[in-house]
Order: structure tokens, then sequence, then C-alpha cells
């Protein structure tokens, strides 16, 4: 899977993004080691316990954790209106959009407003978060005006705005606590049916 195998060339932007997750320091600590990485990973339940299947309900069951760490991927992308992909930047909803059409091939609508509206997505409270959530904001006098993703822990990683890139942010903020309007998950698709068992065969045998 592609958050897998990018996730070596991603380890100091990751380790970046780790430590304001799990300090919120302001300062440059030293790196953690790619173990520590993976340990904190591990700890906060944002590595699967087996390998990610195919199917989108069982994406969603092991939380997202692929989607997370592909989002971390992209931390230091720089803010781009209207972009959305790496290469050109990203906006806030260009990031949410091309994370979830990467890791869960779920095509979502291009602007934030849209994206708070989308079929298959059903809304979350507050308390209920769950990596993987898509968590919106009203920052221009708009209820679904900005649009990052949850990563647990209380932080969400976004694109913020003209000038910044793509960055992990704490929604206990009072910036963002004041501003925070609610969240969306994929809702989970029902399991395919199993399907019918053929019945035995009760014709009678020719007569000889």
């Amino acid at each position: 899977m592609l958050a897998s195998l990018r996730l070596a060339p991603i380890q100091s932007a990751l380790a970046a993004g780790l430590l304001a997750l799990a300090a919120g320091a302001q300062a440059a600590p030293e790196l953690p080691t790619p173990d520590t990485i993976g340990l904190f990973l591990a700890e906060k339940n944002l590595l699967p316990s087996e390998p990610i299947k195919p199917n989108l309900a069982e994406r969603v069951r092991d939380k997202a954790s692929d989607m997370v760490v592909t989002a971390m991927n992209f931390l230091g992308v720089r803010y781009k209106r209207g972009g959305a992909s790496e290469t050109s930047g990203f906006d806030c909803s260009g990031f949410t959009r091309h994370i979830f059409e990467t890791s869960l091939g779920l095509v979502l609508p291009r602007r934030a407003d849209e994206q708070a509206k989308a079929p298959g997505l059903i809304q979350v409270k507050a308390d209920e978060l769950k990596p993987g959530d898509l968590v919106f904001f009203n920052t221009l006098k708009r209820t679904f005006s900005h649009v990052g993703i949850y990563i647990g822990e209380g932080k969400f990683i976004h694109s913020p705005r003209p000038g910044g890139e793509v960055r992990v942010e704490d929604m206990g903020f009072k910036y963002w606590r004041k501003r925070f309007t609610g969240a969306r998950r994929v809702e989970a698709l029902p399991e395919a049916p199993a399907p019918a068992a053929t019945p035995p065969d009760t014709a009678p045998a020719p007569s000889l």
C-alpha cells in the first residue's frame, strides 16, 4: 500500500510532526529515532494490527491509520489556493480530498462546505472523534469554511493559509476550539452478503 511504501522516506518530516503531537513544544528538540516514531504510532493506536485490506469498510474499522500516515507524508508542503497536489501545493480542501482519494479511493467534493455535505459521510460528535475523521471550522464567517483531518490525541493535520504549509495543530487551542463546527466520518459500507449455498441436487436419478 502507498502509505507503507512511502513510510521510510518521510521519517524526518513525520518526526517533526510527532514531536509537535506529543509535546506541543515550540522549540526544535532532538529528533527521535525511527524506532521511537514506530513506538509512538503504535502507542497511539495509529498503526493497524494487521495489513490493511482493500475493502473500504475494513479500512474504516482500522481507524484509517493508513490515511493518517499518508497525511503525515505531506508535512511541510506549501499552501496553494486551489492546489490539490504535492507538486502544486494544497489548500485545505485540496489536501483532504487528495488524502481521502489516495488512501481510501474515495473522491470527495472539491470545497470544504461541499465535503461536509458529501454522501457517504456521517456526522460525528466532538467527543467521539477518531483518527481519519474530517474536522471543520468556521474561519471565514462560514460554517464549513476550513477542513482538516483528525489524527488523534486532540490534534489535526491541515493546510492552513497562504504563506503556510501542511502542519499538525491542537484542536484545544482557543482559536480552533471556538471555530470548530463539526466532524464527518466515512460511513462503513455494509459487508456484502455471502453467496447463497447451492442446494444439493435433489432431482431423481434417471431410470435405467
